[in-house]
C-alpha cells in the first residue's frame, strides 16, 4: 500500500483491521515535506510509514409500584476503559482508569474518559442508542500510542490517541469531536457498514464529523446558530495559521498555513476531488455533504442533534447500501425528512440543492421536490 493511504490494515488477532484516522494523508504528506517544522515532518512521516495496529454494564434501579410491586429498570449507562500504550505502538497497553475510577494525574487518560462518555451520552439522550453497537458495548480507549504520533484513530474495537509532534499537532484527547467522530466510525460500521472508498467513503468521514459535531454541541449544550462547526479545533499548536482540521459549514477555510497550505475541502460538488490518493478523496470530499447536514441543521435552528442528527441517524439505520453514492444519500435523507414534516424535507432538499447534490428544480418550494406538483 502507498504511504499516502490512510485505510491501513493491521492484523490483530488474526484479523485485519481498518483504521480511519482523524487527519487526512494528503495534510500528514505536507506536513511530511515541512522545512519550518523538523520535529513535526519527522513525527509526520513516522506516522505515515508506521505500522497501525464484559458485553454490558448498566445501571439498575429499584423501586414500588402503586400494587406494592418490585419493579427493576435498568438504565443504560457507559463502560469505559483507558489504556496507555507508553509511547509504544502495542496496543490495548497497560489499563489506567476504568469505569466509575477517579480521575488520574494524566491529563490524556482523564480527557479520554470523559469524550467517550460524552459521545455515549450524546448517543443515548438523541437516538436511544446504547452504546456504538446499540447494546452497550464497551468503550475502549488508548492514549499515548506512538512517539509524536500525528492521529487518533478508530481500529474497529478502540479508540486510539497519539500525542502528536509537539510542533504542528499537539495531544488528540482535548477535542471532544475528534472523539465523537472516531466512535461515530463505530455506530456507522454497526449500521450502514459504508464502503470505506469514494463517495461511500467519503459518507463516511462526513458521517464521522456529524457525530463529532454533535457530541461537541450536545456536550456544550449549544444551538445551531451558537455552535462552531468545526472537527478537531484545538489540536492545532499555536504555530499553525488555522482554526480546526474541517468545518462543516464552510469547508475549504478551516486553516491557510505557509508549511501545511490551503484547506483543499470542496464546498460542493462542482469542485469535488478525483484522486486514487486518501482513498479516493474520503477526508477532501467529504466537505460536500458536511456543509449539506450542516446548512439543513442551520435551516431547521435549535439543536442539531434533536431533528438533523436524528435524520441521519436514521438513514444510516434504515437499510442504506453500503457503496451508496452522495446521490442515493440525499434521496434517502430526504426520504426520512419528509417523515418528519414538510418543512423539513424541504429544507433537506434545500441543503442538497445548494451542494449540486441534487438539481436546484428538485426544490420548488410549494410544489412537491419528486414529482414537481404541488402539494
Amino acid at each position: 500500500m502507498s504511504i499516502h493511504d490512510d485505510r491501513r490494515g493491521t492484523r490483530e488477532a488474526g484479523q485485519e483491521r481498518i483504521h480511519q484516522g482523524i487527519v487526512p494523508s494528503y495534510l500528514l504528506s505536507r506536513l511530511a515535506e515541512s522545512g519550518r517544522y523538523p520535529q513535526a515532518a519527522e513525527a509526520a512521516r513516522q506516522t505515515l510509514i508506521g505500522p497501525l495496529p464484559a458485553e454490558h454494564r448498566a445501571q439498575l434501579r429499584l423501586s414500588i409500584d402503586e400494587n406494592g410491586t418490585l419493579v427493576a429498570e435498568v438504565d443504560a449507562a457507559p463502560n469505559r476503559t483507558i489504556s496507555d500504550a507508553h509511547t509504544t505502538e502495542t496496543l490495548p497497553g497497560t489499563v489506567v482508569r476504568r469505569e466509575d475510577d477517579p480521575p488520574v494525574a494524566d491529563m490524556s487518560v482523564n480527557q479520554a474518559y470523559d469524550g467517550l462518555g460524552a459521545t455515549f451520552q450524546m448517543l443515548l439522550d438523541a437516538f436511544q442508542r446504547n452504546s456504538i453497537d446499540g447494546k452497550g458495548s464497551p468503550l475502549d480507549a488508548t492514549v499515548h500510542y506512538g512517539s509524536g504520533y500525528d492521529n487518533a484513530f478508530w481500529n474497529g474495537e478502540r479508540m486510539v490517541f497519539g500525542d502528536g509532534d509537539g510542533q504542528v499537532f499537539q495531544g488528540f484527547t482535548g477535542a471532544t469531536s475528534v472523539i465523537g467522530h472516531e466512535l461515530g466510525h463505530g455506530v456507522i460500521q454497526a449500521t450502514a457498514g459504508l464502503a470505506y472508498q469514494d463517495q461511500p467513503g467519503a459518507l463516511n468521514e462526513s458521517c464521522a464529523d456529524v457525530f463529532g459535531a454533535l457530541t461537541e454541541q450536545h456536550l456544550n449544550n449549544q444551538t445551531v446558530d451558537r455552535a462552531t462547526w468545526l472537527i478537531g479545533a484545538g489540536i492545532f499548536t499555536h504555530s499553525v495559521h488555522g482554526k480546526a482540521l474541517r468545518s462543516m459549514l464552510h469547508p475549504g477555510t478551516a486553516y491557510d498555513d505557509p508549511e501545511l497550505g490551503k484547506d483543499p475541502q470542496p464546498a460542493d460538488l462542482s469542485g469535488y476531488v478525483k484522486t486514487t490518493e486518501d482513498n479516493g478523496g474520503v477526508h477532501i470530499n467529504s466537505g460536500i455533504p458536511n456543509r449539506a447536514f450542516a446548512l439543513f441543521a442551520v435551516a431547521l435552528g435549535g439543536y442539531a442533534w434533536e431533528t438533523a442528527g436524528s435524520v441521519w441517524y436514521r438513514t444510516l439505520s434504515s437499510g442504506l447500501s453500503s457503496t451508496a453514492s452522495f446521490a442515493e444519500f440525499a434521496h434517502a435523507t430526504i426520504t426520512e425528512a419528509d417523515k418528519v414534516d414538510a418543512a423539513t424535507g424541504e429544507a433537506a432538499r434545500t441543503a442538497w440543492a445548494s451542494v449540486g447534490v441534487i438539481p436546484a428544480a428538485s426544490v420548488t418550494g410549494a410544489g412537491d421536490a419528486r414529482t414537481g406538483t404541488a402539494r
